[in-house]
């Protein structure tokens, strides 16, 4: 008996009350989390347990996620490096430097409203965007 794995099972439990953020700032990883940090007081830090691998053409592809766990609640952002090395993890969003997600615990419109708008504010960011599910089609990439 072979067993399968469920990608879209898989991909919609993962994405279950989850929000999707991209953003264009073409800075360094570790500048824009620094930033993110001091300047909008998140508390991100690097963490290589989720670091995703693709391979293609027999060649790895490292992709950094950072991680904030809020205090005192169940929500979680992650803000995942879109690019390494000319390849990326959204190959549909290659104009996306980052990827933002926030998961565990519903966030109202005028949160993510608040924080778009501060995440915008900070020096090389030109944009950040709501992402749709439906819209993404390597869903399994994010998934650690």
């Amino acid at each position: 008996m072979k067993l399968k794995i469920d990608n879209e099972t898989l991909a919609q439990e993962f994405f279950e009350d989850s929000l999707l953020l991209g953003i264009v700032a073409p800075i360094k990883d570790y500048q824009f989390s620094w930033q993110l940090n001091q300047i909008l007081g998140f508390n991100f830090r690097v963490n290589n347990n989720f670091e995703i691998q693709l391979t293609k053409k027999e060649r790895k592809y490292f992709f950094s996620i950072y991680e904030y766990a809020v205090p005192s609640t169940c929500l979680v952002h992650y803000l995942y490096n879109n690019q390494f090395d000319g390849e990326y993890l959204l190959p549909e969003f290659k104009h996306l430097d980052f990827l933002w997600l926030i998961k565990g615990e519903a966030v109202s419109a005028e949160e993510l409203k608040s924080l778009m708008q501060s995440i915008r504010s900070l020096p090389g960011v030109q944009l950040v965007t709501e992402m749709t599910n439906e819209k993404i089609k390597h869903k399994q990439h994010l998934i650690f």
